[in-house]
């Protein structure tokens, strides 16, 4: 890697870090004598595939010019930042030393907006055509879809792009408008709605011709940031819930907003707000495994999730009249519900009982969190008080271990990243 390219590598994997529809370490870990590997590496993130593996992408922009001056963003075009831009045969070539050299497994590209949106993905897609048409790479492509960028390009990039993404960025269109005058929701919905189209026609396709191509196979992702605006949880989970009934959308990622330009139109946040990103994400869980509908999570009277305990006890709270259930009569759905139950333990109740009572030492080999659950069900045999016999009030101190003290709750970022 000659010094120029290796200079553009540093300015746009550091531009490419506020991206996070593509998981990331988080790790600073430098290589010192005496030890192996690093966690430094210059845009060397984390993805999982859906059977469960962790791949190693590497993540960087083409370029970190942009047209657009959104508020937000660290690549706006009036900051005063390093530029660079890496030509096509740059980025395909760094692309297969890193992979040759086992450092990644996969690409991460993303881009600023330069002349036109198509003229943009026109590039992108050069590189991922390239890739797999001349070099013959196997490897796992995420590639973001420009907003703005005509069908004709995102149809090319659904045919060599395991997936495609298109960030919606702020959830309600009249305060994109204020942050970024220059967008609108119609610009990124348009790409989005082609992505959906080319993953249904390309399923319809291979049901008629086994080897037909496959588009976009790992479906489209996008990314809300959160805190940037007034945009309640209620309003986030609602737009979320929306884009999940559309059959490609995989995954709706949340990024705290995190201050890196000084404009009077951002809040003037000390730190980025990790917990409410936290419990997004847990709600965002909830809805798409545990059944629930975004407007028993938020609602007029609840229009943000609490801070100090998970969506799920949240609602189990509200709720007290489900509660306490039999684990060894209730309906599968309704077991889902307890807190401190996750998605397996629920299989492993519904399997075991079909052989003999469960007891409170089975569910806690089960894996069942029983420290919350013992306040919603019942076996025959549990001796505390349910959340009938006593306010749920005292089940929220008994749990979160708070009398009358507080603590601020953005303070730091939860360890346990999904509800159970």
């Amino acid at each position: 890697m000659n010094e120029q390219v290796q200079n553009k590598l540093k300015v746009l994997a550091e531009s490419a870090r506020y991206d996070v529809s593509c998981a990331s370490s988080g790790t600073t870990r430098k290589n010192r004598p005496g030890t192996i590997g690093s966690a430094e590496g210059w845009g060397i993130c984390h993805s999982f595939t859906e059977d469960g593996r962790c791949v190693s992408l590497l993540k960087i922009m083409l370029t970190n010019h942009c047209i657009y001056d959104c508020a937000y963003c660290i690549n706006r075009r009036s900051n005063d930042i390093r530029r660079a831009t890496l030509t096509v045969q740059e980025l395909v070539d760094l692309t297969l030393e890193f992979y040759r050299r086992n450092y990644i497994e996969g690409l991460f590209l993303s881009s600023g907006v330069v002349h036109t949106p198509d003229y943009t993905m026109e590039r992108m897609v050069r590189v991922v055509k390239e890739l797999r048409t001349v070099h013959r790479y196997n490897g796992y492509i995420h590639m973001k879809s420009i907003p703005g960028a005509s069908r004709e390009w995102v149809d090319e990039a659904g045919l060599y792009a395991d997936r495609l993404s298109v960030n919606i960025e702020i959830p309600q269109e009249q305060n994109l408008k204020l942050l970024a005058p220059e967008k609108d929701h119609q610009s990124i919905f348009k790409p989005m709605f082609y992505i959906q189209q080319g993953v249904l026609a390309s399923a319809d396709e291979r049901k008629r011709f086994r080897h037909a191509p496959r588009f976009a196979p790992a479906g489209q992702s996008t990314q809300m940031i959160v805190g940037a605006t007034n945009e309640s949880d209620k309003d986030i989970l609602r737009l979320s819930a929306a884009l999940y009934q559309r059959p490609s959308m995989k995954r709706v990622y949340y990024s705290g907003y995190i201050p890196v330009n000084t404009d009077t139109r951002l809040p003037a946040l000390k730190q980025p707000p990790l917990v409410r990103e936290n419990r997004l994400y847990q709600a965002d869980w909830l809805m798409r495994f545990y059944g629930f509908k975004s407007n028993e999570i938020v609602d007029d009277s609840y229009p943000n999730l609490d801070l100090e305990i998970d969506p799920k006890l949240a609602w189990a709270l509200r709720h007290p009249e489900y509660f306490p259930i039999d684990v060894n009569k209730a309906d599968q759905n309704l077991i889902l519900r307890v807190p401190g139950i996750g998605v397996k333990s629920t299989m492993l109740i519904i399997a075991s009982r079909r052989h003999g009572r469960i007891t409170a030492s089975t569910l806690a080999k089960m894996g069942v969190v029983m420290k919350k659950a013992r306040y919603f069900i019942t076996c025959g045999e549990l001796p505390v008080l349910t959340v009938n016999e006593v306010h749920p009030d005292y089940i929220r101190k008994a749990l979160t271990g708070k009398k009358n003290q507080k603590k601020d709750p953005d303070s730091k970022q939860l360890s346990i990243p999904f509800p159970e």
